[in-house]
């Protein structure tokens, strides 16, 4: 899910709720009863509410989501939020890009745009950026596969694909979006598509659980190459950014073998994908280590559209979802003066999806 703010990510005063974001009358929630006291108004008065759930290092893609928002609900709050029990013991959590300023003039920028364009319902009226002791009072209950505490599962859909690699990561997601519609009670929750697999365990969830919560998916947003925005794109640098678009252009290569070629079966579609992984690998094992870009494949997926569970047979009347994940892996020989990426360029897993609609 796009959602950090541990006490380091932001200014520490709450002001009883009276903080704004600078240049803008966008109100900054810290608390959980700020929020609800905010909320309780606009309940009374059935104007709406939409929930843009992030972690802050907004891109192109979070802005997206908001305009979104913006257009189908009166009030939009943008949750600022870095959920620990979504990474893993080993994961990137230490150094996820902390961009307060960064996002809080963006943020502002964005609700000026709002306000001049007259075909909006609404504008950012708040962001939600609690602690982490806000967030879990009975205090955090760990990264840990086995941690006790209070959680949301989803399963069997969240144990699957990049619930396999990551075995607390759903578990996180889905126990912070519980706390978040509850605290913000919105009638509308907002995600993007590139975490597919993200999408289909949250509408799993406010269906399971009877949320009055309407799920809009937003299209994945894309650089000009193709490479899908994400605020760990940070960590790339300029060589590996130049070859991160390989899993984007192996998932183009499989939707092209289903809807030019006409392939229907796993090994067609998804051998296409594993064509131009190989080729790139081989292209870049060719090159010394001071140019090469390393990487490896965690998996290549071909899904049903509703439970991730992996097909051999696309259904036309049903669709499909192709999906991937690779780590890019640490630039091997830096060069003097070479931009690694954000922390040095650690190594950084990326995710994209391409789904696969039913045929008319």
């Amino acid at each position: 899910m796009a959602s950090r703010c541990s006490s380091s990510s932001s200014p520490s005063s709450s002001r009883g709720g009276l903080e704004k974001l600078p240049s803008s009358s966008i109100r900054v929630l810290r608390t959980i009863e700020a929020l609800r006291r905010w909320r309780r108004p606009h309940l009374l008065d059935q104007r709406s509410v939409g929930l843009v759930p992030t972690m802050g290092a907004l891109h192109e893609g979070h802005l997206a989501l908001i305009r979104a928002a913006a257009r189908a609900n009166h009030h939009v709050v943008v949750s600022v939020y870095v959920n620990p029990a979504q990474f893993g013991v080993r994961e990137d959590l230490a150094s996820y890009p902390v961009t307060w300023d960064a996002d809080a003039a963006a943020l502002a920028r964005l609700d000026r745009e709002l306000a001049d364009d007259g075909l909006n319902l609404g504008r950012i009226s708040a962001v939600f950026a609690p602690t982490t002791a806000a967030m879990y009072p009975a205090g955090f209950p760990g990264q840990e596969v086995d941690s006790r505490g209070s959680f949301v599962t989803i399963t069997p859909v969240g144990e699957v694909l990049e619930g396999k690699t990551r075995p607390t990561f759903f578990r996180g997601v889905a126990t912070v979006c519980m706390k978040l519609f509850n605290i913000v009670q919105p009638e509308r929750v907002y995600f993007g598509q590139k975490d597919v697999q993200q999408t289909v365990v949250i509408k799993r969830l406010v269906e399971d659980f009877m949320l009055p919560i309407e799920v809009v998916v937003g299209s994945t947003t894309r650089a000009e190459d193709g490479l899908a925005l994400s605020s760990r794109n940070v960590y790339l640098g300029e060589r590996r950014r130049a070859a991160a678009t390989v899993l984007y252009s192996a998932l183009r290569a499989a939707e092209e073998a289903y809807k030019g070629g006409g392939a229907r079966d796993r090994a067609a579609v998804l051998g296409a994908a594993e064509r131009v992984v190989d080729e790139t690998l081989a292209e870049q094992s060719a090159l010394g280590p001071e140019k090469r870009v390393r990487f490896e494949v965690d998996y290549l997926s071909l899904a049903d559209p509703d439970t991730m569970e992996e097909l051999s047979v696309i259904d036309p009347a049903r669709g499909g979802i192709l999906s991937g994940a690779v780590k890019m892996l640490p630039v091997e020989a830096p060069q003097e003066g070479e931009d690694l990426g954000h922390s040095g360029g650690p190594a950084v897993r990326l995710i994209d999806n391409i789904i696969l609609q039913p045929a008319e």
